[in-house]
């Protein structure tokens, strides 16, 4: 704890609204020896203000520093006093002084027109920074033995190029595939789309070459024929069990990277496109095949066709397929509801509930359908010159350098393009195939005969098959099941590629969205440099992202343990298993310091040395509640994530932006972190309302720790009895979903909520 704390204001950064000799004086009279140091200096942001401040610590005049100034969130390269100094960082410019207006509207210009609810709010911030301070220690980081070695879990087009790229990094690589053969799916291709000048024309896949590079290389051991059983452990000490059919065989890694790439979606899903019907409607993977031996033909006759057609507009005939799909759910359910009340026979209506989920792979496998139709076209036209190919879009999804490639297509004669939506493929009057679609470029229906049709199919994650990654976890074997992705792994899309709720694993190439092999192989190293960053930050006791440095962890207070289990249950990693009884068994290195797991706790008994029930509890007792609401005013508590909220009130101040003074603010790990006794002191002791802003959640959750501001969301259940029971109204608690760049609505959530605040009234604790 911090017992000797210097305060420095940093007047270059708050001037000229704000006086801070007063400022000085006051924090002086009230913290008297806890603060032996308080000075005002004008060049504080400098090489010489830095030094002035190292000096007062090398002299042991101080042991923590709090710098009054401008946001945490700059400079903070300069204010670096290694981690065996605690220094906390007062934002006075960007969410106090920049901001502020008077009570009455008004902006002041000079200090003169300043009201002095200016100066209370800089002193409630202040007397925060420092209660913070002494409720904080010197985080010790946990000393772990790692073993840097990386499993690669799948030895396809992505898994070869995140091994070879590990192992020219000086990594030891296990690299495992369950087939016989490395590869994948990528070497049954017989070419890929191009990747490199002039972007015209299909290129050789470059697996053979790839393999030989994997196989040449000392740092990798190639495990063929071999699935992973079982990964025990933590980041930095794992146990990986795998099994080549004849026995089992224990590796220790590090970390690992998920490249276990994709599987051809069930051709049942192709049915409505004639596939199954008809034999000369085939999948482009069945083409794939036929291209890769030489020969295009149609499955029927064996004899080389003169018309192809390639599938890419379907979507309304799909949407009927759901919308009868879904009168017979509605009537599965129905039929279940009937049988509960024992007038029938429960029916099995799980098949029915997952038909018209499986169609969106092939929408979500869009640009690959499309590139690969003009990549096919182009096959028949190598393979039969005189035949003619079409293809039949609804949306040509040719992005960046594939318009170049598309235009290619387009000056081929043997290569007609148009859009249509087709509605129909049914067997044609020469025994061909008659495809009927609508929406065209002419304007009209069209009724197009062809040889072999040709039907896209979606690319599915191994993940949405099996666990392929097979987890001594308590919270399970797989990655949490994201409905909204249909299996793919669940990297975090919006903030951090790569990314899975099981730190130290990193997901790569199709098994996380489907991509194109370039992205594939890009993607492969992305994933290989975070799973050694992660090997890296473990190794040195630090979190890795979004708190990446941070020598945090939770620590426990088992005696105080009721075994509830809310925090294994809440935690987004997975970082906490449990024993027989239930008591938390913390695996440090999986944790991301998020403070989920704190927040969840009912008895308070997990903190971290910088950040803890306590210190939070302490710094809202700072806030100076004024007694009477009409005169001075209300007093309100926001409570920022400090990934996506603290960020955007910063931006919005510095845009020029003002919001109420009544109004103050304590960022937090994540809102996850937030638990109700904090909510139920300030609320006890006099403020007026709290407002939590976090990121958004749901099914486009852009939460940098996954679930954090959804649990907080929940736990606003509790919060109403909690203030039920105070008397006091559940609308003085509030939560707002923000993103980074919401910076523009902030001032108008304030302002919308201190409305809402005055229209309440005075808290009914207010006074005591």
């Amino acid at each position: 704890m911090a017992e000797k704390i210097g305060v420095y204001f940093d007047t270059q950064n708050i001037g000229p609204l704000l006086d801070c000799e007063p400022l000085a004086e006051k924090v002086r009279s009230k913290w008297g020896k806890t603060c032996p140091v308080v000075k005002v200096e004008s060049n504080l942001s400098t090489e010489a203000g830095k030094k002035l401040i190292q000096a007062d610590l090398d002299s042991g005049e101080i042991e923590a520093v709090c710098i009054c100034g401008s946001s945490p969130r700059v400079d903070w390269d300069l204010f670096d006093f290694g981690s065996h100094v605690l220094l906390d960082r007062v934002n006075l410019r960007e969410q106090c002084v920049w901001p502020y207006r008077n009570p009455d509207g008004s902006v002041p210009k000079k200090a003169e027109e300043v009201d002095k609810l200016l100066g209370e709010t800089a002193l409630d911030y202040i007397n925060m920074s420092i209660s913070k301070l002494q409720k904080s220690a010197i985080p010790q980081p946990e000393d772990l033995e790692t073993v840097k070695r990386i499993l690669v879990l799948g030895g396809g087009w992505t898994g070869l190029n995140a091994a070879l790229g590990l192992a020219l990094t000086g990594y030891e690589v296990a690299l495992v595939e369950k087939e016989k053969e490395l590869g994948g799916y990528a070497a049954k291709l017989h070419k890929t789309f191009p990747k490199s000048p002039p972007y015209a024309k299909a290129q050789e896949t470059g697996v053979p070459e790839l393999i030989n590079q994997v196989n040449s290389q000392d740092k990798i051991t190639v495990y063929t024929s071999t699935s992973l059983t079982e990964l025990a452990g933590q980041p930095g000490q794992y146990s990986a069990v795998l099994n080549n059919g004849s026995g089992q065989e224990t590796v220790q890694v590090g970390s690992m990277v998920v490249a276990t790439g994709w599987e051809p979606q069930d051709t049942k899903y192709l049915e409505p496109l004639g596939y199954g019907r008809n034999k000369n409607v085939i999948t482009s993977m069945e083409l794939e095949e036929m291209a890769k031996n030489g020969r295009i033909v149609c499955p029927a006759t064996g004899q080389p066709p003169k018309s192809v057609a390639f599938i890419l507009g379907y979507s309304e005939l799909l949407a009927d397929i759901a919308q009868k799909e879904e009168e017979e759910k509605k009537k599965a359910e129905e039929e279940k509801a009937a049988a509960e009340q024992g007038q029938d026979e429960e029916p099995a209506i799980e098949e029915v509930f997952e038909k018209t989920e499986s169609y969106r792979h092939m929408g979500f496998t869009n640009e690959i359908s499309t590139l690969n139709a003009l990549k096919q076209a182009g096959y028949v036209r190598e393979l039969l010159p005189d035949a003619i190919a079409s293809i039949l879009y609804e949306h040509m999804t040719a992005t960046g350098i594939f318009e170049l490639y598309y235009k290619e297509a387009q000056n081929d004669p043997g290569i007609m393009l148009s859009k249509a939506e087709v509605y129909s493929v049914d067997s044609g009057p020469e025994g061909n195939l008659m495809i009927r679609a609508k929406n065209t470029l002419l304007g009209r229906d069209i009724a197009l005969e062809a040889d072999l049709v040709v039907t896209p199919t979606g690319l599915v994650p191994t993940t949405a098959l099996d666990p392929v990654i097979q987890l001594a976890y308590r919270q399970g074997a797989a990655f949490p099941d994201l409905a909204l992705f249909d299996g793919f792994a669940d990297s975090n899309y919006i903030c951090f590629p790569y990314e899975t709720r099981r730190t130290g694993i990193y997901a790569a190439g199709t098994v996380r969205q489907p991509m194109t092999m370039a992205k594939c192989a890009a993607d492969a190293q992305g994933a290989s440099l975070k799973a050694i960053q992660s090997l890296e930050s473990v190794d040195r006791g630090v979190a890795v992202h979004p708190r990446s440095g941070d020598l945090s962890y939770p620590l426990f207070n088992f005696v105080r343990c009721t075994q509830c289990k809310r925090c294994t249950e809440e935690c987004p990693f997975g970082a906490l298993d449990d024993d027989e009884k239930g008591t938390p068994k913390p695996n440090t290195a999986r944790c991301r310091r998020c403070g989920t797991c704190m927040g969840a706790c009912p008895e308070r008994v997990i903190s971290f040395d910088n950040y803890s029930v306590g210190q939070i509890g302490s710094m809202i007792t700072q806030i100076k509640v004024p007694d009477e609401m009409e005169t001075e005013g209300p007093r309100i508590l926001i409570l920022a994530c400090e990934n996506d909220a603290y960020p955007a009130l910063d931006m919005a101040a510095q845009r020029g932006w003002k919001w109420s003074p009544y109004v103050r603010v304590i960022p937090v790990r994540c809102l996850g972190s937030v638990n109700t006794i904090w909510i139920a002191d300030a609320m006890g002791k006099g403020n007026d309302g709290c407002l939590l802003l976090g990121c958004k959640y749901g099914d486009d959750y852009q939460c940098h720790f996954m679930k954090g501001s959804e649990l907080c969301d929940r736990r606003m259940k509790n919060i109403g009895e909690t203030l039920d029971r105070l008397g006091v109204e559940l609308e003085r608690v509030q939560q707002e979903q923000v993103a980074i760049d919401d910076y523009d609505m902030i001032p108008g959530i304030i302002d919308s909520f201190v409305e809402k605040i005055f229209q309440l009234g005075p808290n009914p604790f207010k006074g005591f």
